[in-house]
């Protein structure tokens, strides 16, 4: 499950910000939250069980429920996030949702509070799942901190998943399960199926980290920070762009989203932008529908102010 002295630290930390309800013995230690997905698609899904997924949505999630034999239902997304009726008309008997509502991953949204009402709702009425991937909540720069969903679970439907990777950097690939307690066991057999434990040494050390308050002052600096980028970002892409171009998504998280007129093919040119140093992530592909929409997804937080203008000009260049 991991060493208890970082489980200890991890539950009193998401007790307090994430309004997660959870005790030590429920918190299992990763190596990232794509390994986080692939146990819990393997505990909860058995082949030929439809699960909703969002669209559009993280596609390494939709992978590893495919490798597990699942069924993907692909559900819309709108400005409350997954819209929860759509999945009842399309499959009101999935065994799983897998949701990012904190920030949907790529659009942005927050999940609204009538739409993770129905969430719960449905995963009780139905004997179903949710997997909550609460993978960058910690940086949000309007507004007030979103309470998880987990925390409004009276039922234990509800799998948490947060990670290391995003709020201290991508190479520490420490990511952590809040599983139901009936479900612990079950869990603890397929990770040791999988492989045994991250390295006992960096969760030592994370948990030294965590308990001397340097966690907390450095989630403080990195949000102060990745909002001065993102705000760099979206300066350079209304000068550059105008209207054309409108940033979405740009309450949390370490990415925006653009939309890209009629007449574009967002692929195509993500392609030509990687042969010029310039990474985008085509929007088309976090659809599973064939209602896909054009665009890319910027990511910031490693681009410094300074270089935000001189990188939205070369994606103006590729556009013209």
């Amino acid at each position: 499950m991991g060493a208890m002295e970082l489980r200890e630290c991890i539950a009193e930390y998401l007790r307090t910000a994430r309004a997660v309800r959870c005790e030590p013995q429920q918190i299992m230690i990763v190596g990232g939250s794509q390994h986080a997905l692939a146990i819990s698609a393997r505990v909860l899904i058995d082949p030929g069980d439809p699960v909703w997924v969002e669209d559009p949505g993280y596609r390494f999630a939709k992978d590893a429920i495919t490798i597990a034999g699942g069924k993907l239902i692909p559900v819309p997304v709108d400005e409350e996030g997954l819209d929860v009726m759509a999945g009842i008309r399309k499959c009101r008997k999935a065994k799983a949702a897998v949701v990012t509502p904190s920030h949907q991953y790529p659009l942005g949204a927050t999940m609204s509070a009538t739409r993770r009402l129905q969430l719960l709702e449905w995963a009780r009425t139905s004997g179903s799942w949710i997997v909550e991937d609460d993978y960058d909540s910690e940086f949000r720069y309007e507004g007030s901190p979103i309470s998880s969903l987990q925390g409004l679970d009276l039922k234990s439907r509800v799998v948490y998943i947060g990670t290391f990777s995003k709020v201290a950097f991508p190479g520490l690939r420490l990511a952590y399960l809040v599983i139901p307690a009936d479900l612990v066991d079950r869990f603890l057999a397929v990770r040791i199926a999988l492989d045994m434990a991250p390295p006992r040494f960096l969760q030592l050390v994370l948990a030294d980290f965590i308990r001397e308050g340097h966690f907390s002052r450095h989630i403080r600096r990195m949000r102060a920070l990745y909002c001065q980028r993102r705000d760099a970002l979206v300066n350079a892409l209304r000068e550059q762009f105008g209207a054309q171009l409108e940033p979405q998504g740009l309450g949390a998280g370490l990415h925006l989203v653009v939309t890209l007129p009629p007449g574009y093919n967002d692929r195509q040119i993500s392609q030509r932008a990687h042969e010029e140093n310039l990474w985008l992530t085509a929007l088309s592909i976090t659809y599973r529908s064939e209602k896909s929409r054009q665009g890319f997804i910027l990511g910031f937080g490693t681009t410094p102010e300074t270089e935000a203008p001189a990188a939205v000009r070369k994606l103006k260049n590729l556009l013209a």
